[in-house]
């Protein structure tokens, strides 16, 4: 590419550098990046990271103390005995990061206070401010407390959503009295009330010399360890609390931070330059990379600014003078972002209509050689243009690539022709669910122009291969249409299955064997209440671990089995199990009901009743407790022997379910046939109600229906609050999803099962 063309590609540079210039100040101002600096900082104080001078000790009220001494809070005497025996090994002084603001028992206070008044040398908390979000005076110690006491200072600070301490006062005021913090009095320094300096998180906390409180009441401590130093008493036991988030470090008890804060303050007092500094140094890096004519020149020149404003601050942050770095990248970021596009879009990248990267752009992607492609074609789309008003076909684009995008906003997508889109997924995890979610959305018609249009689209999978993206792309491509012909929402076409024949034609035979070997396994979905808010049952699932493929997808086994009539015995496998743990559960607490879901095969199984009430009878399970659930399927619909199977099933007393009630033979005259006491209604409804009014609209009447013929409804797919709250509104009788809960163990379930009801008690 010659000079000329770069010149001309790259665009007005002043005109570049004034719009970073303006992003940045903005992105500066509303302190947008807080959250990414703090994370830059944390990386850049283990470049520095030191130990603690030692002038400071904490006495840790620990789990050891709790179960020597007793439950918290103690009686105010034992805070008496280790003033006392501090004192005795000579401590400096004693501060108390505990509150005694109310009185307890007489005694108990008057121990304290004779013992405040024997050592002299005693600091009490006092706590002048509350929460992040405003300032209010807070409480003093006991009276009789604070007299005897040689002082009193506060314990407040500044803390961010993470509970990540930001900022400690020099001081606060309290009764119109100025209060120092315990950090400063610790370090010995003064300083304005409200005045806040920022904590050094580069100090190795594990540093900090520490004794457990029991140790010191029973008196099996070092006194060298004690004398002459500053001694701080707090908890340290996660069943008190008082936790709160270290940088680079994790949760610790508060006490901690004060002491990180003392030791910040006694390397000098900390300064806060904040962005601005760096901010124009990001634009003299942008003006002298916006000055080179070549992108080789412009990418080192921003790639050295990048890492100098990354970790150059690390430098004068060793000696507490700290700036902040994410507008002045922000202002890198853009200059970067935007030359590299102009880049991309001058070597023939892009779509022209959308401006999305195209199939080109996929074929040069390296990283994506190892990740599952996945295909998609809009099998109406040329038709649906020919008909569209002139210049409307982008805003067809964006709608499409709107529906592609739910789930994976940051997804990128490539455009081909003629209606084909394609992208790679990081993960090489089944990708059935995500597909059959994509295709759901595709239901709805799109709206161009002021026209409703219908959208056919059908999916094809690469799994990944040694092959060319290329032919890779292509393979993507024939599944997808593979799937449009045999009426599939998506289709695997997989290279390297070749190898694998072996595999696919003995998966039947390796599942049987897998179920005597232990392999497969029981999950339970919880099932909620939506009126009691109470867990009153759960839905058994098969699931396979193999031990050299992992996890296969229930959906892999499970249809395998159903197409080749070898349902039985993995049936028969989850019923022994899931009616054992129903059993098991039902003794222990209120009626828990458990799901299987039933194969229509089955239905045909005339052994399969008598087998059936032998398990309930084994393991003494009311039926009631137990629901089948069986999937709208034609077998069912058409079959007199599965109707009259139905029926000797409820006349067992088993309770029955339609399963993803929606997808299949949904009419009325179904649900007269079928004598079901439970309607599940399929995720693929719910999923949408909170957003798509037709979705919204198909569940409030199928629960009006259902309703009207004396049935509850189950609502799948329940997966956020907002679902939740909707269905409350539409009274909806049963909530399933991840929501509710994932599929568990059954320790887990039962582990829950047991909090829930303490809960309850309580």
């Amino acid at each position: 590419m010659s000079k000329r063309a770069i010149i001309r590609t790259e665009g007005p540079r002043r005109k570049l550098l004034l719009w970073a210039a303006l992003a940045g100040l903005v992105f500066g101002l509303i302190g947008f990046g807080d959250i990414a600096e703090g994370l830059l900082r944390t990386a850049r104080d283990r470049t520095h990271w030191h130990k603690a001078s030692g002038d400071i000790v904490l006495v840790k009220i620990d789990n050891q103390s709790l179960r020597d001494v007793g439950r918290w809070p103690w009686p105010r005497r034992y805070h008496g005995e280790l003033v006392d025996r501090l004192s005795a090994a000579g401590a400096k002084r004693i501060l108390f990061d505990i509150n005694f603001f109310g009185a307890t028992d007489e005694a108990n206070d008057r121990a304290l206070a004779d013992a405040l008044k024997r050592s002299h040398r005693t600091i009490l908390a006092t706590r002048t401010i509350s929460g992040p979000l405003g300032w209010t005076e807070g409480g003093i110690p006991l009276p009789n407390l604070s007299y005897a006491a040689q002082g009193l200072g506060t314990i407040s600070w500044r803390y961010n959503f993470r509970q990540t301490v930001t900022g400690i006062p020099y001081a606060g005021t309290i009764n119109g009295k100025t209060v120092p913090s315990f950090s400063a009095l610790l370090a010995g320094r003064q300083g304005a009330p409200a005045v806040f300096f920022q904590p050094d998180y580069s100090l190795d906390p594990k540093s900090i010399p520490t004794v457990s409180a029991s140790a010191v009441l029973q008196g099996k401590f070092d006194p060298g360890l004690i004398r002459g130093k500053e001694i701080v008493i707090g908890t340290a036991s996660e069943e008190i609390g008082d936790q709160f988030f270290v940088p680079g470090v994790g949760r610790l008890p508060g006490v901690y931070v004060h002491v990180i804060g003392a030791e910040t303050l006694k390397g000098g007092a900390p300064v806060e330059l904040g962005w601005f500094p760096l901010f124009l140094l990001a634009l003299g890096i942008g003006a002298t990379a916006l000055s080179r004519r070549e992108g080789r020149w412009q990418g080192l020149i921003l790639a050295a600014g990048t890492v100098v404003l990354t970790f150059g601050p690390a430098v004068p942050e060793a000696y507490h003078i700290f700036l902040d770095v994410t507008p002045a990248l922000f202002v890198i970021g853009i200059i970067a972002g935007v030359l590299s596009w102009r880049r991309y879009r001058a070597r023939g990248l892009v779509n022209p209509i959308s401006d999305l990267p195209n199939l080109n752009a996929l074929r040069d992607n390296t990283d994506g050689k190892k990740q599952v492609l996945i295909a998609a074609r809009v099998l109406n789309y040329e038709e649906i243009v020919a008909t569209l008003p002139p210049n409307s076909e982008r805003q067809l684009i964006e709608q499409i690539v709107s529906r592609l995008s739910v789930g994976a906003p940051d997804r990128t997508l490539y455009q081909g022709d003629g209606g084909i889109f394609a992208w790679f997924e990081q993960s090489r995890a089944p990708v059935g669910n995500h597909l059959d979610a994509l295709h759901a959305l595709f239901r709805n018609p799109a709206r161009v122009a002021g026209l409703k249009i219908d959208l056919a689209i059908a999916f094809g999978v690469e799994v990944g291969s040694g092959r060319s993206l290329a032919n890779r792309l292509a393979s993507s491509l024939v599944a997808a249409d593979e799937a449009a012909h045999q009426g599939l929402k998506w289709k695997y076409h997989d290279p390297e299955s070749l190898q694998n024949a072996s595999w696919r034609l003995s998966m039947l035979s390796q599942l049987d064997e897998a179920i005597d070997r232990g392999e497969v396994w029981v999950a339970y979905q919880p099932k909620l209440d939506i009126a009691s808010r109470r867990v009153i049952g759960a839905e058994a699932l098969a699931r396979w671990t193999h031990p050299e493929k992992g996890p296969i997808a229930a959906s892999e086994f499970v249809a395998a089995a159903e197409q080749h009539n070898r349902i039985g015995k993995l049936t028969d496998f989850v019923l022994e199990k899931a009616v054992a743990a129903a059993a098991q559960i039902n003794k222990r607490g209120p009626a828990f009901t458990i799901a299987v879901n039933l194969s229509a095969r089955l239905l045909t199984d005339k052994a399969f009743t008598l087998r059936l009430s032998a398990l309930l009878a084994r393991h003494g399970l009311p039926p009631s407790r137990l629901i089948l659930e069986l999937t709208e399927t034609a077998a069912l619909a058409d079959s007199g022997e599965a109707l009259d199977m139905i029926n000797r099933l409820r006349d067992l007393g088993v309770e029955i379910a339609i399963d993803d009630y929606g997808t299949g033979q949904s009419t009325l005259d179904y649900l007269k046939r079928i004598p079901a006491s439970e309607i599940k209604i399929d995720q693929s409804f719910v999923k949408g109600i909170v957003d798509n009014r037709s979705d919204r609209l198909m569940v409030q009447s199928t629960i009006g229906l259902v309703h009207s013929l004396g049935r509850k409804v189950v609502a799948e797919g329940v997966e956020n609050r907002d679902i939740l709250d909707v269905l409350i509104e539409l009274e909806c009788d049963i909530a399933q999803g991840f929501a509710v809960g994932r599929p568990m163990s059954l320790e887990t379930l039962t582990k829950r099962l047991s909090a829930d009801r303490k809960r309850q008690v309580a």
